[in-house]
């Protein structure tokens, strides 16, 4: 799944007061007036919803990612973040033609149960973990900085992850989430490798739009979802 920024949220007073969480996500239109839409996020993908569409079959992202030798991890008080310092980018696909993605950041999203960590659903399922994979448009921008909350800026694609034996491209992650445990201001170092990610032949997608609030609350459009 890969989700596009596309509009700069507005500063609201106030917001930086609200704890951040999915809690009375009804209510968040009280604060953040941008959150009013109809195409809000956590969203559920809903197969029985989708329509078959034969030109999704030419929609292939082509991601061209390096080995990552030196990367700093964060414990920001609401997820794990790895920034990485390699250039790696992702081209083609629902992207805007001769634009590169670059990067910047891995987060993860996961919950106090194996069920449900997740912060979307397909067909109402919830997943243990969800990793985002944030990029900025080095095509039109000249930093991340400047990229963020802009139009066609940042893209994130979003990956399901399930429990199973042991992966060796987290476990270099994973040794250091004891260390992790609370909010720090200063990164921890990590050593890790990204090795280039390529879709499953014959893998199914889905595309529709949808935006979320987000810190801060920006518009979002949902390019294309894949299983």
């Amino acid at each position: 799944m890969a989700d596009n920024m596309t509009q700069e949220s507005e500063y609201l007073p106030g917001k930086e007061e609200v704890d951040w969480g999915y809690e009375a996500g009804v209510e968040w239109g009280l604060l953040f007036p941008e959150a009013n839409g109809e195409n809000q996020s956590p969203i559920n993908l809903n197969s029985r919803e989708a329509r078959y569409d034969p030109r999704l079959l030419e929609v292939c992202l082509t991601p061209n990612y390096v080995v990552c030798r030196d990367c700093e991890v964060i414990n920001d008080g609401h997820t794990v973040r790895i920034m990485l310092k390699s250039k790696s980018v992702v081209t083609g696909g629902p992207l805007p033609s001769d634009h590169e993605y670059e990067l910047h950041e891995v987060c993860f999203h996961w919950g106090k149960e194996n069920q449900r960590g997740s912060e979307h659903t397909v067909n109402f399922k919830a997943f243990p973990m969800e990793l985002h994979l944030i990029h900025w448009n080095s095509t039109l921008f000249n930093s991340v900085e400047e990229a963020m909350g802009k139009k066609k800026g940042i893209l994130i694609i979003a990956l399901f992850v399930q429990i199973g034996k042991e992966h060796l491209g987290l476990k270099a992650i994973t040794e250091v989430l004891q260390d992790l445990q609370y909010k720090i201001e200063e990164f921890r170092r990590l050593r890790c490798h990204i090795k280039g990610a390529e879709l499953p032949e014959g893998s199914d997608g889905m595309l529709g739009d949808n935006f979320r609030p987000t810190q801060p609350l920006s518009d979002r459009v949902v390019r294309a979802a894949f299983q």
